[in-house]
């Protein structure tokens, strides 16, 4: 059963530099400042390179590609290199292609509204206050123009056991999103040329199978 959600921040202090003065930060105030920030923002878009390490795999994958997303809960990752493919979410399932070996797995989403997966937190499902726990994960240098962010997922149900984001100081933008799951792998997205609010069409998150394509059904969605 899931743990009850409730505002579970830790207030841990912190302090930086913003605009030449020295400011002292809590989680709660970190927190408040990224919801707000991910509230305001209908859709975007940014290119990202994709690292595993750890856990099942004795070596370090690196993938390129290009993300979009549209609120609410409509995701697609676009793979480039080095190979190509797609996991494009429409609200309700998620198709997982695989060109290369003429293969798409369909899967449906949580019927919770909590960010199970790192995708799901992207793309504005569920609320940081209410399905995380969240603390500092370093003490911040004075000098430094990020800080990050710990969120443990209050739910025994989430496909991963935490995830650290980098944040931009000033902008709260997410530069860096590290997840660890439960066999101690690391999959972190670094995101760059972030696109604001490009006004995405619906289109751009349905999927349409190709032909001689085999579909495998699967009940659940990872990485």
């Amino acid at each position: 059963m899931p743990k009850q959600c409730a505002s579970l921040i830790a207030i841990i202090l912190a302090s930086t530099t913003l605009n030449g003065q020295t400011t002292t930060l809590s989680v709660e105030t970190v927190v408040s400042n990224l919801q707000n920030r991910y509230d305001r923002l209908a859709d975007f878009t940014a290119d990202f390179h994709h690292t595993y390490a750890g856990g099942l795999l004795s070596t370090t994958d690196t993938e390129r590609g290009v993300v979009y997303v549209k609120k609410p809960g409509r995701w697609r990752f676009d793979y480039s290199m080095p190979e190509k493919k797609s996991f494009i979410c429409n609200g309700t399932s998620i198709h997982s292609y695989f060109p290369e070996d003429q293969q798409v797995i369909i899967s449906q989403l949580p019927a919770n509204t909590t960010a199970s997966t790192p995708a799901l937190f992207l793309s504005g499902v569920g609320n940081l206050r209410r399905d995380f726990t969240a603390e500092m994960s370093e003490p911040l240098d004075s000098d430094s123009s990020s800080l990050q962010l710990r969120l443990t997922p209050v739910v025994n149900t989430a496909d991963y056991e935490f995830l650290i984001l980098t944040l931009d100081i000033q902008s709260y933008n997410i530069e860096v999103m590290a997840t660890t799951d439960f066999q101690g792998g690391v999959s972190t997205y670094t995101f760059v040329n972030l696109q604001e609010n490009p006004g995405l069409a619906d289109r751009l998150f349905e999927f349409d199978v190709p032909q001689d394509v085999a579909v495998i059904t699967d009940d659940s969605f990872t990485r």
